[in-house]
This record gives structure tokens, C-alpha cells and sequence, in this order.
């Protein structure tokens, strides 16, 4: 194995050259993200990926080894782990990747007699890297478990590679209450007309009601990413045109910009800030929802902790945007953390590995804890979220709408594309022309091209 290991490696750096360029970071060759999705450091680990070999497979039968990507779980896949052997007899080890080495980890674990049974491939790149250990997933009893497709990554012959287990997601947050308040429901908004009808309406009487539709829409780098990284996504997913990208496209055509537009215009036009005064921030819209202040708060699930005490009942709504059939649509979801089963492991090894991942999706004691860490798991029989926005997001599918991926993350040479957004978007603020606008057009379309090209030559 040392060979095809030093071989991945070598095309890890590769890609990881390549992708940089296109994304803006290091995804490259790794099984995913090396951030783990957080910026934690790890915890400390019932095992380490430093402790040398892993215990071979108790007599008759087979183990698990999963190589956890998420140093903030690392405690609660202890504990299950744990939960598992007392049950079952079967041996669970967990090692968790320091914050910011799980592509290092990998290979070295790999290269071990006893390699992980359970490991993450988080994004195309990783496909490539290591679809040749991974087992295909189409048809088996864990594939059987999901209530949805849209995590799930395949290779070019259609092998399903690795299963999301959790996702975060983004779009509108709503303060339900302040929308009652004003006179309405939210029954009211489920397309593009609802919500502008809804937003507009508390805009025009916002010194009456005591509140406004929208937070503010600061475009200083604490919030900007917010819409040229964030709500920009509308326009990429529609455009896929349901063939999700797959890798960074050369050029765009920006069929749906003139949708961004209008849920764009809608925001800054009925918020508690005017627009001319966005470009040098200052205001705080978490806080203004917070507060009460402001009905509308465009963000994503990892806000939830931060509001549900001043606002319990918040909830999430899709980028309604005024494309046909949105009343289907659902809100942004995507992940990297992606489930494989090592396709070199033996065959009790990888039998026991598929049992375990089962068993932690549907019993409900296992499926509690997990979604108590990760937020949500897209599985029939997991326990419910308990983040609202994520359950949001998991009712939307549940109701068989569709689900917007992240496309965003393929935004080229990313810092610098959204500068030029940003500086774009500042002068439409400033004065929404349509001479203005055409120069957001151009830095959208056409700077997605220069970008590219800026780094792949």
C-alpha cells in the first residue's frame, strides 16, 4: 500500500495547487476541508492518531476504526463508541485529526497495517484521491438509511463513495413573532411575491410597529460574505440547472443575476439601515434581531445558539428569489463531512463498520448524542434536530423540496473574486442605477472568468 499512499500524496499536493486557485483554499487532494468545518482545536482524545498501530480486530469477528474529522465531537464519539462496545461486545476505536491535519492523518493511518475502517471523503478532490479505498455505498444498508441524496459523493462510473452525516445550512432568518405582530403569517411566504409583499408592508409602517424587515446589510469583511459569498450561491445553483458543478467552471453566465437582484434589492431596500451607509459597517445584525429590532435576518444554522434564547421560536426560510416553481424550493445545505468505508479493509471489518453506522443513525440513545454535536443527520430514523434552523432545513426535504448545494464554493480565486463584488455592490448601494448594476453584472460574470483564469492559465 505504501506505494499507491505515496503516489495519493503526490497528487494531493497537485490538486491542492489547483484548487486553491479555483476556491480560494486548501481543499485539494484531502478526504475534506482540514478545518473540520471549526476552528477548535481538538479535544483530547480517547485515542490519538500519533499512538502508533491500531489493536487488531478481536477473535471472530470485525472492528472499527474511525478517523473522526471533527475535533469539537471528539468527546461525544467517545462516548458513543464506548455505548456501542458495552452493547454489542464489538471494539469501536475513535481517533480524532488535530484541527487543521486530517489529510496528513489519513495518509499516515492508511499506511498502517491496521488502517481506519471508517473515514472521511469530503469533496470531489477527495473522490479522486481516494475513491480506489473506498467501498461503493450504492444499495447498502446505510444508503437505505438516508432521507436524502444531496450529501452523498460519487465518482464518474456513478459510485457512491461517501454519505454526508451532517450538514449546515443558510437563508433567511425569521422572527415568526414580528411577522404575527405586523398583521401576518408565514403561511404568507413561500415564494418571492410573499416575501416581498410581507417585507415591504413592516418597511412602510416600521415607525408604527416599532421594528423593520430586514437587519442591516453591512458590505465591511465582518458581514459581506454574507451576500457575495452566501446569497450569491441563488444564482450559481440555478444555473447548475440540476447537473450540480462537480469542478470550478471556467465561466458563468449569469442567467439568475437578475434573481440575486431582486431578493438583493428587496434586503437593502427594507432594512433598518439605508443603503448609502452599508459600505463601512458598524451595525450589528445579529443583534438587531436579537433585539426585536428587525424581522428578517439573513444568515446561516450556526446562529441558532446565539438567538434562540431572545427569540426561541426563530425559524429559517429558503432565498426566495422569483424563480419559477420556488415554492419547492429549500434552504442551502452542504457539508464535507462525508462517511467512507475503507474499501481494503477486511470483510468482517467492513461488515462491523456498516453495522456501527446503522446502529448510530437509528438507535435513538446514539442518534440523540450525535445530533446534539453535529446539529443534524440526514437520516430517516435520527433523532431530531435540535437546532431549529437545521430542523428547518430537514423539514423542507422531508416535504420534498429541493435542496440548494453549495455551488458558492467553487467562486474562483475566492478573496479576490468577492472584493471586486463587494466594491461592485458598494456602488450600487450608493446609487441603484442601471448603470450601477451592469457593473455588478460584470464583476459577477466577468470576474469569475478573469479570476479563473488568473489562476489556471
Amino acid at each position: 500500500m505504501k506505494k499507491k499512499i505515496v503516489s495519493t500524496m503526490l497528487c494531493a499536493t497537485m490538486i491542492a495547487t489547483m484548487l486553491a486557485g479555483c476556491g480560494g483554499s486548501d481543499n485539494g487532494g484531502s478526504a475534506a476541508t482540514d478545518n473540520g468545518g471549526s476552528t477548535e482545536e481538538a479535544a483530547p482524545a480517547g485515542d490519538s492518531a500519533d499512538s502508533g498501530e491500531t489493536a487488531a480486530p478481536a477473535a471472530g469477528g470485525g472492528s472499527v476504526y474511525w478517523l473522526n474529522f471533527k475535533p469539537e465531537s471528539d468527546e461525544v464519539l467517545q462516548e458513543v463508541a464506548a455505548d456501542y462496545t458495552a452493547k454489542t461486545g464489538v471494539e469501536v476505536k475513535v481517533v480524532t485529526a488535530a484541527s487543521g491535519t486530517y489529510s496528513t492523518t489519513l495518509l499516515s493511518e492508511m499506511d498502517k497495517s491496521a488502517p481506519p475502517t471508517l473515514f472521511i471523503i469530503g469533496n470531489q478532490a477527495g473522490v479522486k484521491d481516494w475513491k480506489d479505498y473506498a467501498l461503493d455505498l450504492n444499495g447498502t444498508a446505510i444508503a437505505n438509511e438516508l432521507n436524502t441524496d444531496a450529501y452523498n459523493l460519487y465518482d464518474e462510473t456513478g459510485k457512491l463513495v461517501s454519505i454526508g452525516y451532517c450538514y449546515e445550512c443558510y437563508g433567511i432568518i425569521v422572527n415568526p413573532d414580528l411577522i404575527e405582530k405586523a398583521g401576518h403569517t408565514m403561511d404568507e411566504i413561500k415564494n418571492f411575491d410573499g416575501l416581498k409583499a410581507v417585507a415591504e408592508d413592516i418597511h412602510s409602517r416600521a415607525g408604527e410597529l416599532g421594528f423593520d424587515a430586514f437587519s442591516s446589510y453591512d458590505m465591511d469583511d465582518s458581514s459581506s460574505w454574507r451576500f457575495t459569498g452566501h446569497m450569491a450561491n441563488l444564482e450559481y445553483y440555478y444555473e447548475q440547472e440540476g447537473t450540480p458543478w462537480t469542478e470550478c467552471p471556467p465561466t458563468i453566465s449569469g442567467k439568475y443575476l437578475d434573481n440575486f437582484k431582486n431578493l438583493y434589492d428587496l434586503c437593502i431596500n427594507n432594512s433598518l439601515t439605508d443603503p448609502k451607509e452599508l459600505a463601512t459597517g458598524g451595525h450589528d445584525a445579529e443583534n438587531e434581531f436579537k433585539t426585536g429590532k428587525a424581522a428578517f435576518f439573513v444568515n446561516g444554522s450556526w446562529e441558532y445558539e446565539a438567538v434562540k434564547a431572545d427569540v426561541p421560536n426563530a425559524t429559517m426560510i429558503p432565498y426566495y428569489c422569483g424563480v419559477a416553481g420556488e415554492e419547492k424550493a429549500g434552504l442551502n445545505c452542504g457539508t464535507e463531512n462525508c462517511w467512507a468505508i475503507n474499501s481494503k479493509a477486511s470483510a468482517e471489518d467492513q461488515q462491523a463498520t456498516m453495522d456501527f453506522m446503522v446502529w448510530c443513525v437509528t438507535d435513538p440513545d446514539a442518534s440523540r448524542k450525535l445530533v446534539d454535536t453535529f446539529g443534524v443527520m440526514p437520516y430517516k430514523s435520527a433523532a431530531a434536530s435540535t437546532n431549529g434552523f437545521l430542523a428547518a432545513a430537514d423539514k423542507y426535504t422531508s416535504d420534498g423540496c429541493y435542496v440548494m448545494n453549495w455551488a458558492t464554493n467553487f467562486q474562483p480565486n475566492v478573496d479576490s473574486y468577492r472584493a471586486t463584488l463587494v466594491s461592485a455592490l458598494n456602488q450600487y448601494n450608493a446609487d441603484q442605477s442601471d448603470a450601477n448594476w451592469e457593473t455588478v453584472r460584470t464583476a459577477f460574470v466577468d470576474g469569475w472568468a478573469a479570476e479563473y483564469n488568473a489562476v489556471n492559465n
